[in-house]
């Protein structure tokens, strides 16, 4: 969730809480409009997961902390593809991937802006999508257009989006799967029809 206003550059921390990585702590920028996913959304989330994410691409559109990105990696995703905005959490990721000895052919990690990298045909579909922008930004909708117009989601794809609370209900030709609010976090898991081959 990359920050979109005045920034400073104290340093917080986040915790994988599952997988090979358990319990490792991770530094991350304290800086305005960066929000990394709580432990309790992540473990809620992560149940609503569990057996799905072995094996599986996934694609990070809004690292952030990489908390998300970590999270599935330590418990065995084949590959996570992070985008952020603001290089210095680019450059935080990047040591964070270093600290974890994980090879960037594994996380590659992009500074970009994520609608115009989603407006391009991707050369391999994903299996699992984190949607998790800064608040109030109103990204959601038009990355699950990009996503579903220029073939990002492979057959039975799921896409968990994370938003304010009292965002706007989504269009979207998905099946919603799961949904909590937590304070004033809105989680949503939805599914792609079709099968997955493999």
């Amino acid at each position: 969730m990359a920050p979109h206003s005045k920034r400073n550059s104290a340093m917080g921390s986040i915790r994988i809480i599952g997988g090979q990585w358990r319990g490792r702590k991770l530094p991350v920028l304290d800086a305005q409009g960066l929000r990394p996913t709580t432990d309790r959304v992540k473990e809620t989330l992560f149940n609503w997961l569990q057996g799905r994410i072995a094996n599986r691409r996934c694609l990070d559109l809004f690292a952030g902390s990489g908390g998300l990105s970590f999270e599935a990696l330590s418990r065995q995703a084949s590959f996570v593809q992070a985008l952020e905005l603001f290089p210095p959490a680019v450059k935080q990721l990047v040591t964070n991937r270093q600290v974890l000895q994980l090879d960037e052919q594994k996380l590659p990690i992009q500074c970009t802006d994520t609608l115009q990298f989603l407006a391009n045909q991707p050369l391999q579909g994903f299996d699992l999508v984190f949607i998790d922008p800064p608040f109030r930004t109103n990204l959601v909708a038009p990355c699950c257009q990009l996503l579903q117009s220029y073939g990002w989601l492979n057959p039975a794809a799921l896409v968990y989006i994370e938003c304010e609370r009292e965002a706007s209900p989504l269009n979207v030709p998905w099946s919603l799967l799961k949904e909590k609010c937590a304070g004033q976090v809105l989680s949503r898991l939805y599914q792609v029809e079709g099968e997955r081959v493999c």
